[in-house]
C-alpha cells in the first residue's frame, strides 16, 4: 500500500474539514484504517477507526461527536469528516493501514501502513 492523505488545511475555530484516505494502488476496502493525529509536544493520539469486516468505527473521547469516519466506495478511500474543530485538533494527521484486523484500534503499533500526514489549523 501506499497511503495518501489530503484535505488538510486551515480553518476557523467551530468550523469543519474532511480529510481522504487513498491507495495509489487500489481500494482500502480489505484494511482496517486508523487516523491518528501528531501535535507538537504531544504524543501520537489515535482519534478514530474503522473495521474492515463490518465498517465498526471506534473514536477517542476527544473527537467524539465531532468526528466521523467512514469508507467512500466509489472513491476508494476512507475520510475522516471532522466538525466543530477546536483549539485542540491542530496536528499532523494521518491514516494507517492493517490488513489482519477483525476489528481496529486507536494504538499505532499494529498498523503496517502509514502515510506522509497533511495538517490541520485552527485559527481562533
Amino acid at each position: 500500500l501506499q497511503l495518501v492523505e489530503s484535505g488538510g488545511g486551515l480553518v476557523q475555530a467551530g468550523g469543519s474539514l474532511r480529510l481522504s484516505c487513498g491507495d495509489s494502488g487500489g481500494a482500502l476496502d480489505n484494511y482496517a484504517i486508523g487516523w491518528f493525529r501528531k501535535a507538537p509536544g504531544k504524543e501520537r493520539e489515535g482519534v478514530a477507526c474503522i473495521s474492515s469486516s463490518d465498517n465498526s468505527t471506534w473514536y477517542a473521547d476527544s473527537v467524539k461527536g465531532r468526528f466521523t469516519v467512514a469508507r467512500d466506495y466509489g472513491k476508494k478511500q476512507v475520510f475522516l469528516q471532522m466538525d466543530s474543530l477546536n483549539p485542540e485538533d491542530p496536528a499532523i494527521y494521518y491514516c494507517a493501514a492493517e490488513g489482519l484486523f477483525v476489528g481496529c484500534v486507536l494504538f499505532s503499533a499494529p498498523y503496517d501502513y502509514w502515510g506522509q500526514g497533511t495538517q490541520v489549523t485552527v485559527s481562533s
